[in-house]
């Protein structure tokens, strides 16, 4: 199967990712995003938006 991918251009990748379970990581997920500005993250968002709709009008 692995020389098939490779054929395909296609490559296995193993990631570790924090677990979203644990109480540990709930808590440091909740306070990072206490202190995120959220006037900031509207125009993030605002930005991310415009260039989603740039993008999909380029694949047209």
């Amino acid at each position: 199967m692995r020389q098939r991918r490779r054929a395909r251009g296609l490559r296995e990748l193993r990631i570790v990712v924090a677990d979203p379970r644990a109480r540990a990581v709930r808590r440091r997920v909740a306070k990072q995003v206490a202190g995120l500005n959220p006037d900031r993250e509207h125009d993030a968002l605002k930005w991310i938006e415009a260039v989603s709709e740039f993008d999909a009008d380029a694949a047209r």
